[in-house]
């Protein structure tokens, strides 16, 4: 059914991600493209966190369709409300209420596998609320409509993945609260059984972040404030930095500008805590191109930059002093 599936949140789920890599928010000091990386490939980010198992609905739906057969043969005109345990061929028992030869009202069923269901029943769907268990040790609480999970309802996972909120034909539809054991949780909006319009994601050491999401990844406007003080405020796209933001360092250095896949990319102002600023263009990271680096005392100078590196006789304004120009911050 539409729930966190067996194969989460292992091997880089969105409950094991953080931003945080021994214990810096990668970017910090992009010398080299291993230092900018924050990819979700990088950071082995894989945010399918809340996707349907196939296998497991059309697993649920068979369950409640198994004994419809049989059903249809008992006598119809059997005494309504409570009966004595039934017994199917299959192996099944129903003990609860009946209508006609039908399962309806409040039951209990059991399935052979060690399956159950116990609820409200109508016309042999499962209708109302109800408590299905998997045989695996899942188990779904909540409302139902026509055998699939749909209003509010809990899905805890035997690994202790839990989904708390609204459900639409047995999908995540509406508010949801999603967490994991080891301490991660997400908060808003699901679409069609993904992470999908406003949300937040909250770390195990406390970081989180607050935006948009779209289909199940950080996608448009969003904040990432991090434990240590680090925080960015901008565009993300697939989980990353894409677009205009300002990234802010505890140390009181930031950087505002354009960013291309996690890196600044474009034109951008990176300024140091001592009062020292760097305004022009970079590339995957680095400085590239015209930039202007105005000192402490505010003097400015200009020079070319290609991946980093000062441009041998590029400076203007009559400043030739290597030394005197910053490094790639």
């Amino acid at each position: 059914m539409g729930s966190p599936t067996k194969d989460e949140p292992k091997d880089g789920a969105i409950g094991a991600l953080s931003p945080l890599k021994d214990g810096k928010f990668e970017g910090d000091e992009p010398q080299s493209d291993e230092e900018e990386d924050t990819t979700a490939k990088k950071l082995g980010y894989e945010p399918e966190a809340t996707p349907v198992d196939p296998q497991k609905k059309a697993k649920l739906l068979g369950y409640f369709d198994r004994e419809i057969e049989e059903l249809k043969l008992l006598d119809a005109s059997g005494p309504e409300g409570f009966r004595p345990p039934y017994r199917f061929k299959s192996g099944a028992i129903y003990t609860g209420q009946w209508k006609g030869n039908t399962r309806h009202g409040i039951g209990l069923q059991h399935w052979t596998d060690g399956a159950s269901y116990e609820g409200e029943w109508s016309s042999s769907k499962a209708e109302g609320a109800g408590c299905f268990s998997h045989s695996d040790g899942d188990i779904y609480v909540g409302q139902w409509k026509d055998n699939v999970a749909h209003g509010n309802g809990v899905y805890y996972h035997s690994d202790l993945t839990t989904y708390e909120g609204e459900w639409r034909g047995d999908l995540q539809e509406g508010f949801g609260i999603e967490s994991w054991s080891e301490g991660s949780r997400y908060e808003g909006l699901f679409q069609a059984g993904r992470k999908h319009g406003v949300g937040i994601y909250f770390w195990p050491d406390g970081s989180e972040y607050r935006g948009a999401w779209q289909d199940n990844s950080m996608h448009g406007k969003g904040t990432f404030l991090g434990t240590d003080g680090r925080w960015f405020r901008g565009l993300w796209q697939q989980s990353v930095i894409h677009g205009v933001g300002r990234y802010i360092w505890q140390d009181g250095r930031s950087y505002t500008g354009n960013y291309t896949t996690d890196k600044k990319d474009g034109f951008g102002v990176f300024t140091w805590s001592d009062g020292r600023k760097y305004e022009g263009f970079w590339r995957q990271g680095k400085q590239h191109g015209i930039g202007r680096y105005t000192m402490k005392d505010g003097v400015a100078r200009s020079a070319c930059w290609e991946d980093g590196k000062l441009q041998a006789g590029s400076t203007f304004g009559g400043v030739d002093d290597e030394d005197a120009l910053p490094p790639n911050p």
